[in-house]
């Protein structure tokens, strides 16, 4: 189940329409905000990339990446159960 970040979607991109519009530093905004930095320059960033402005993972291609190498750990998973599980039958029948 994808965890739920702290902020909203709705106030990041509030927060960077504030950042890019009001022209106070990053470091003063994030202070009235009660967010980091960093928090808010990384979604400055992932906006540019969602709108197009920029080019990187979006965030639904990111989800989309992070569902498949989950899926592809859970099969590798199942893999290695069943060839020990093969294995352990093959070595079953060879004794009886």
């Amino acid at each position: 189940m994808p965890k739920t970040p702290p902020y909203s979607l709705e106030f990041r991109r509030e927060a960077v329409g504030l950042l890019r519009s009001s022209g106070r530093s990053v470091p003063q905004l994030a202070e009235e905000l009660a967010c980091s930095p960093q928090s808010l320059r990384n979604w400055s960033c992932q906006l540019d990339v969602d709108d197009g402005r920029r080019e990187e993972l979006s965030s639904d291609e990111r989800e989309a990446l992070r569902r498949l190498r989950r899926e592809n750990r859970i099969l590798a998973e199942e893999r290695e159960i069943l060839k020990k599980a093969a294995a352990f039958f093959a070595q079953d029948s060879r004794t009886r």
